[in-house]
């Protein structure tokens, strides 16, 4: 009888955690944030995109001005070249080689600089959105919220009503602060 008594409270005891179980699982709330969406519309992207454009073109110039000189001085030499003597031409050429060369590194030089610099930028930005949405998650009670995207397709499917990216925009827009230079200009 002992033996029955047992069993019957062992059954008991796994039917109460099945529910207890089953009643934490009713519980979850998951929502989604499509980030390629909020990437953007969000305002500090666009502006670090539009910082690092400009920042583009303005190095940018400086560097065409010389590669620009480059090219006429290219066109001169071969201009220049049966009427100054071979020996010349070679020297000419060997120097006109070595400055093409250089304005190539420049270049990449350039891209370098302002990829790095860039994506350290970008990498404080998203950690400042990973925080915004834990933050959003934990004050609304979500269990999860999944990320999704076009370079991050960890969801194939889920309800609209289940998209809260708009939410996470918009409070991300508002917290967001506009920097002093872009006030200036708009004065």
């Amino acid at each position: 009888m002992s033996k029955k008594i047992i069993v019957i409270i062992a059954i008991a005891i796994s039917i109460v955690s099945c529910n207890k179980q089953a009643a934490e699982v009713a519980a979850v709330k998951t929502a989604y944030v499509d980030t390629s969406v909020l990437m953007k519309e969000y305002t500090a992207t666009k502006d670090l995109d539009a910082k690092y454009k400009a920042k583009g073109e303005e190095k940018g110039r400086q560097l065409q001005a010389e590669i620009d000189r480059f090219k006429q001085e290219a066109q001169n030499f071969q201009a220049q070249a049966q009427a100054n003597g071979q020996a010349w031409a070679q020297q000419k050429g060997a120097e006109l080689q070595k400055r093409e060369q250089q304005l190539a590194q420049a270049q990449q030089a350039l891209s370098q600089q302002l990829q790095q610099e860039g994506g350290t930028e970008m990498d404080s930005l998203v950690l400042n959105v990973k925080k915004t949405i834990k933050a959003y998650g934990k004050e609304k009670g979500f269990t999860y919220i999944y990320g999704t995207g076009d370079s991050n397709a960890s969801i194939l499917y889920a309800e609209d009503k289940l998209d809260i990216t708009k939410d996470i925009i918009k409070l991300l827009n508002d917290k967001y602060k506009v920097p002093a230079v872009k006030e200036e200009v708009k004065k």
